[in-house]
């Protein structure tokens, strides 16, 4: 891997991705829905164009969470790998901890504090944001 090419799978290796070039908006994510289908207190993403982001193996199945949201994961073993939102058309955010080598991307920000549990206690520096980060 090199820092503008990620590769990726799921849980039981039935999907497979490449991501070409860098992650933008890399974050935590606190939202009541980013909890619920990942099973997780919060989730770190990254954003890419949706052109640079291509399946190796396998192929994604889709659930709209929400009107605006279509998330995406494999059918297999549940993974959640992907979220696109309509607001962001061309874009893409991919789950961090699906990368196979996730330690080498730092979330830089926190969303959706709005959502946090309250058992969840943040001791980064990193900014923190109630909803959604302003551009």
């Amino acid at each position: 891997m090199t820092e503008s090419s990620y590769h990726g799978h799921c849980l039981c290796g039935a999907l497979a991705y490449e991501v070409a070039g860098p992650l933008e908006n890399v974050c935590f994510c606190h939202c009541e829905s980013c909890r619920r289908a990942s099973g997780a207190p919060f989730v770190a993403w990254g954003t890419c164009p949706a052109e640079r982001f291509e399946m190796t193996l396998g192929e994604l199945a889709r659930f709209h969470s929400s009107p605006p949201v279509t998330r995406g994961f494999c059918r297999r073993c549940g993974t959640s790998v992907t979220y696109v939102h309509e607001a962001r058309p061309g874009e893409l955010d991919i789950a961090i901890a699906t990368f196979d080598d996730p330690g080498d991307i730092k979330p830089e920000f926190h969303i959706w504090l709005d959502d946090k549990l309250a058992w969840v206690e943040i001791s980064d520096d990193l900014p923190q944001y109630a909803q959604w980060r302003s551009p």
